[in-house]
């Protein structure tokens, strides 16, 4: 039984969107879509409005909204009124210290929800709890290396993306550096660390000047947990195998050309770091270019991706196009 918590009351919202749950129709060869249902969005306070994401409870009953400082929890069945779950406000906002950056519900268990912040941790939480989630049940972050801190720290762990496995034991996260997984019944540190472009480290002033650092990249897993991807730039994604003793990373680009092959970026064995078996795989190793040479253009990114549930297919969007990878 999960109790609910407060009514986030629509006279004390300052700014008010809408969420359009559409439905498909088909007729002969053409599609329609209609609206569904409408949700008002009230929200207090949220440093970007950009910034907001829906997730949808495994139950098929209910689902979210989050902001910067709230996460809010809906039922498909009442359009008008919602109940505030997470709220990382503080009293002061000067004393504000991180924000909420992404959430993922457990696939299975409708009572567990993970979120992360823009300090670089997952937070496990237990809806069963308390109306009001102010605490967690587990906190998932890497310790800082002595001496490695440095202006970018902060900037560059904070996790854009945040998914579950099918299996609900691990966890996905993507920084602006790498993907990290995570197990759940393991709270000490990731168990594989996947470098996306570690080749970028030397021109983070660049990339702070022109804004690319904040950029957020999403990460997917396939339906049968053997292997994650994510995107980069110059419309390059990569995908990494996490099986145990797999040393696969492969970086391919989305492109017009169905010809283009796939390019395969050197990896490094894998090593064990202590007794937990974290493993480390890197991609191309050549300073601010990708795996043809080619200098990085910075413009064309690929943020958005997801893999099948139950097929070996990806789906990319960089731009203005959709790409349909199948292996």
């Amino acid at each position: 039984m999960i109790s609910l918590p407060r009514e986030i009351l629509p006279s004390t919202a300052h700014d008010i969107t809408e969420i359009l749950f559409l439905t498909a129709s088909c007729s002969d060869s053409t599609y329609g879509v209609i609206v569904g249902f409408i949700y008002k969005l009230y929200y207090l306070d949220f440093l970007d409005p950009v910034d907001q994401f829906l997730v949808l409870f495994s139950d098929g009953e209910t689902f979210i909204s989050a902001d910067d400082l709230r996460i809010n929890l809906w039922n498909l069945e009442i359009s008008n009124q919602s109940f505030n779950i997470v709220d990382v406000k503080p009293t002061n906002m000067e004393d504000l210290t991180e924000v909420i950056t992404s959430a993922e519900f457990h696939p299975s268990h409708c009572n567990m929800l993970a979120y992360s912040s823009s300090k670089g941790s997952i937070r496990l939480i237990d809806l069963r709890q308390s109306a009001l989630c102010d605490s967690h049940s587990k906190l998932f972050e890497e310790q800082e290396t002595p001496g490695s801190r440095s202006f970018f720290t902060e900037i560059i762990a904070s996790i854009s993306d945040i998914k579950f496995a099918k299996n609900g034991r691990y966890i996905l996260s993507r920084d602006y550096m790498t993907l990290k997984l995570w197990d759940i019944n393991m709270d000490s540190g990731p168990v594989s660390t996947f470098q996306v472009h570690e080749n970028l480290r030397p021109k983070l002033c660049d990339l702070y000047e022109n804004d690319s650092i904040f950029d957020k990249f999403e990460c997917c897993l396939s339906g049968d947990g053997l292997r994650v991807a994510t995107g980069s730039y110059s419309n390059l994604f990569r995908v990494f195998g996490c099986a145990p003793g797999s040393s696969e990373a492969t970086t391919l680009e989305a492109s017009k050309n169905p010809m283009r092959k796939p390019v395969q970026t050197p990896s490094r064995p894998s090593r064990l770091t202590s007794s937990l078996t974290r493993v480390v795989r890197r991609g191309a190793e050549i300073p601010g270019a990708d795996a043809n040479g080619n200098s990085f253009d910075f413009t064309t990114k690929l943020l958005h991706l997801a893999w099948h549930p139950t097929e070996n297919s990806i789906a990319c969007a960089a731009a203005n196009s959709l790409y349909m990878y199948y292996a």
